[in-house]
């Protein structure tokens, strides 16, 4: 039995190139995600991607990858909008963080309703940490006896990036947590589902695990010029370095582990590398979504053997599912 996996990263807007490489897979297997991979992660954005993308309907799921598509098109304005009075009263992002919460937390609800972490239709993982507790925080779907929560709530969680947005409040029972953006400690998730593939699912003698970037941070930081930053200067870019530091080491790890077993494809990494001006995670304008749909149709177009390899892939195991056991 081949034992599938998606993993994808943070980013922000920028998770519109992991859900166009998603849309087209989709379409190759005339398939949805959630019936395609047996074990689905992700952080922040791709948090809020691997939460949308198993959200039930009756036998499927209520939305496609180009659904999401179409979300980070119609609300990322929205997520990323602030007013004149919130920007004057955090003194233009120095005193507080740069967006209201009510924009996201306006869009999820909508979106997911009153889904719960129990209906999604794969195994999931999201990503987020405990600032209080200081320790990392995993919503599973898999688990027993399981943290239960909205799907929405879940998705504030894991997008909560600092300076950003505040931090998510989550009470559960008699506990409350103060929750950020996984990205702190697992922008790339993929190795913490790998290990709960291993650790949870039914044993299994075959795997392909499928990860998806949101684009490489590679904007160039001068040394002469850094030497001469404190606190204030390296904030922002400190943050970025932590991000694609954490995603690239991640990607090593799963090449070392799971190289091809003779001619089988055993882990695929689909990253690319962004227009300068496109990389920062808040900018949701009509042209910086345009920009970044290229990409993705520039990625996807460069990957064609690889998606189709893995496409078939995905095919054969589903259809090892389908299959009666004897």
């Amino acid at each position: 039995m081949t034992r599938t996996i998606l993993s994808i990263d943070g980013g922000g807007i920028r998770g519109v190139i992991p859900a166009k490489v998603l849309q087209s897979i989709e379409e190759t297997t005339q398939a949805r995600i959630a019936d395609l991979f047996d074990f689905v992660a992700g952080t922040s954005t791709g948090g809020i991607l691997a939460l949308g993308l198993t959200v039930p309907a009756g036998a499927t799921s209520k939305f496609s990858a180009a659904d999401l598509v179409q979300l980070y098109e119609k609300n990322g304005q929205t997520i990323f909008s602030r007013s004149f009075w919130h920007a004057l009263e955090t003194i233009d992002h120095l005193a507080g963080p740069k967006y209201s919460p009510n924009g996201i937390e306006g869009v999820v609800r909508e979106f997911f309703g009153t889904a719960v972490l129990a209906d999604a239709r794969s195994s999931l993982l999201v990503t987020a940490y405990d600032i209080e507790r200081r320790a990392p925080f995993f919503f599973k779907s898999y688990t027993k006896p399981r943290f239960d929560a909205p799907m929405w709530a879940i998705a504030r969680a894991t997008s909560a990036a600092p300076t950003y947005f505040p931090p998510a409040r989550l009470e559960v029972g008699d506990n409350s947590y103060a929750l950020v953006d996984g990205g702190v400690f697992a922008n790339n998730p993929a190795m913490c589902m790998y290990v709960d593939a291993l650790a949870y699912g039914e044993p299994f003698d075959d795997i392909l695990l499928v990860s998806l970037g949101t684009g490489n941070l590679d904007r160039r930081i001068p040394g002469d010029k850094a030497a001469h930053w404190g606190l204030a200067g390296w904030a922002l870019p400190l943050f970025d370095i932590l991000l694609d530091g954490v995603s690239d080491t991640v990607d090593y790890q799963l090449r070392e582990l799971l190289p091809r077993k003779g001619p089988t494809l055993r882990y695929a990494r689909f990253q690319t590398d962004l227009p300068d001006a496109n990389q920062e995670m808040d900018n949701a304008s009509p042209d910086s979504l345009k920009t970044l749909k290229d990409v993705a149709d520039v990625l996807i177009d460069h990957n064609r053997e690889l998606l189709a390899e893995v496409c078939t892939r995905l095919k054969t195991a589903r259809a090892q599912r389908l299959t009666p056991k004897a």
